[in-house]
């Protein structure tokens, strides 16, 4: 029979090994970057009615890493961003002229944070989503 000493010591460097791979990993995670270069929501093209998802193709940036020395896929940095805001935009016309934003209301922000700090929050309507005006 092997000893209890003797499988602590070989469980030692699977335990050494795993932790330096996590350490690896958490450490790589956060090393790719978007480009500097990244679109803004000014290539999301409008067509008079509708806002079109962009082209993806044109966004695509070669990938600078590599995969056991296999060249890793293009990278489309912001595709899926601007292709779901074009398709949840409210009314389209906004991505060409937006409307001016007007100043904000003290009082109406005043009276908010006092409510908050008094514990009189408004609860929120639960029986409709529909805005109230």
């Amino acid at each position: 029979m092997i000893s209890a000493r003797l499988l602590r010591l070989l469980r030692l460097p699977r335990l050494i090994a795993l932790t330096l791979a996590c350490i690896t990993a958490a450490g790589a995670g956060g090393c790719v970057k978007p480009p500097r270069t990244m679109p803004d929501a000014s290539i999301i093209p409008f067509d008079g009615h509708l806002a079109l998802p962009p082209d993806c193709a044109s966004l695509a940036r070669p990938s600078v890493l590599t995969d056991a020395g296999w060249r890793r896929p293009d990278m489309a940095w912001g595709c899926a961003t601007y292709t779901n805001l074009a398709a949840q935009l409210a009314h389209p016309r906004d991505i060409v002229k937006p409307e001016s934003l007007g100043p904000a209301d003290a009082a109406v922000a005043a009276s908010a944070v006092h409510r908050y700090q008094t514990e009189r929050v408004t609860p929120l309507d639960k029986t409709t989503t529909r805005d109230p005006r």
